[in-house]
């Protein structure tokens, strides 16, 4: 059974956020609100069925997707580009492959004990973010 990423999750720790939105080509001014933000994740898993929503003060994102299924995803409120998606479990990481105008973009979702880690990746530049699972 893959892993269960239901939940609400807390930023902790938030690594070269800024190199990545460079290499996403986003202004500075954009950049310094962005390095500010402490959203959080509220993730909801029906079997591999997804809804990933990203929350803080100044931006909604949601995703919704099924593992293996490619979706045309516009990255509303972050860079807003167009790209194709597509997620697959590789063992209990979710990984997605984003298809677009920039190269070598994606994500990868897994958990540790109680952190919810991501890793986003464009054009050579890696964000590490940690998140914390909220307790009900």
């Amino acid at each position: 059974m893959p892993a269960d990423f239901n939940g609400t999750w807390d930023m902790v720790s938030n690594d070269n956020l800024d190199g990545y939105m460079i290499a996403l080509d986003i202004n500075f001014a954009t950049r310094k609100v962005a390095s500010m933000l402490k959203p959080q994740k509220v993730i909801k898993q029906d079997g591999d069925s997804f809804t990933l929503q990203t929350i803080s003060s100044v931006l909604k994102y949601e995703c919704s997707f099924k593992i293996g299924e490619e979706f045309e995803e516009v990255t509303k409120g972050m860079d807003n580009r167009k790209c194709w998606s597509v997620v697959n479990w590789d063992n209990d990481k979710l990984v997605c492959v984003q298809k677009g105008e920039k190269k070598d973009r994606g994500w990868t979702h897994w958990i540790q004990g109680d952190e919810l880690h991501l890793e986003l990746a464009c054009e050579g530049q890696v964000c590490k973010q940690v998140f914390k699972r909220m307790r009900p």
